[in-house]
């Protein structure tokens, strides 16, 4: 998701023109279908700037030129990271959670029930706090336990976001929200007493990769669930049907794809259909 722009104007060290700006709007389009509107570009010259300092690449055209070379192809990870920022927290949106555990995987379970195979995708997990929610659902629903084949995916374009999903380690107060048994169930307190780590059984419920949803998808699937939320609203309306299309290819009949509070597929895909507040059932 994308931060928001700093507060007041200060002297800039590097010049950034419009053209500048427009540059970077594109090049972000380009590499991973995210839409930038006018009022961003003092957010991009507040994250990028960093990067031409520590490159030590005195214009933003330059540094753009780097990002298009060969030689600057490791750069772009961190462009991409820089104009990212990742809000998330556990079970956020709790109705989503509570229809997966009452509706989504009875139903999962019932289509599987002779070959035990379930799969899951968090699209955009961010910092692993929604893979991590729905791996305890999954295990309060016995779907972790054998003889299920159940394995979920969590995935984020942002790859420092996914370090810190895959070690699992958070702030106390990130996990206030819990009930008292998942804490003590899926939580170790840590040395000084101001952070907490996953357990290693609900880590190893996950896979975390880097992915950006504009390449190709090295997973097959097919997937019963889909989280992809929070996500879409940064692209434009050609990018969300793309990407639509592309979940309804790889999710079961059936399956369920989750959006976030802010987002919808009306007169985007006739795929699927709506079963709840921003739930949707393929139907095609």
């Amino acid at each position: 998701m994308l931060a928001r722009a700093p507060q007041g104007k200060r002297e800039r060290e590097f010049e950034f023109t419009p053209a500048d700006f427009e540059a970077v709007r594109k090049t972000l389009y380009e590499l991973a279908g995210i839409s930038l509107n006018d009022g961003k570009s003092d957010l991009v010259y507040g994250r990028l700037a960093r990067r031409l300092r520590s490159l030590r690449i005195p214009r933003f055209s330059e540094y753009l030129a780097y990002i298009h070379s060969a030689a600057g192809e490791g750069e772009v990870v961190h462009f991409i990271n820089a104009l990212t920022t990742n809000l998330t927290a556990f079970f956020r949106e709790p109705h989503h959670f509570e229809f997966l555990a009452n509706t989504a995987l009875p139903e999962t379970m019932q289509r599987h029930r002779n070959d035990h195979r379930v799969r899951l995708w968090s699209a955009g997990c961010s910092t692993g706090e929604e893979p991590y929610s729905i791996a305890m659902i999954l295990s309060e629903t016995r779907l972790l336990d054998s003889p299920w084949d159940t394995r979920l995916l969590a995935t984020d374009l942002d790859s420092n976001v996914v370090a810190t999903a895959r070690e699992g380690r958070y702030a106390e107060q990130r996990i206030a929200g819990l009930t008292r048994a998942r804490s003590k169930k899926w939580f170790h307190p840590l040395p000084g007493g101001k952070d907490v780590q996953v357990k290693g059984a609900l880590q190893e419920a996950i896979t975390f990769k880097q992915l950006n949803l504009m390449h190709d998808w090295p997973m097959r699937g097919p997937f019963d669930v889909i989280f992809c939320r929070n996500v879409v609203i940064y692209f434009d309306k050609p990018t969300q049907k793309q990407l639509f299309d592309r979940y309804a290819d790889i999710l079961v009949d059936g399956g369920y794809l989750f959006l976030g509070h802010s987002e919808t597929m009306h007169r985007l895909s006739d795929r699927f259909e709506l079963v709840g507040k921003t739930i949707y059932r393929k139907v095609k």
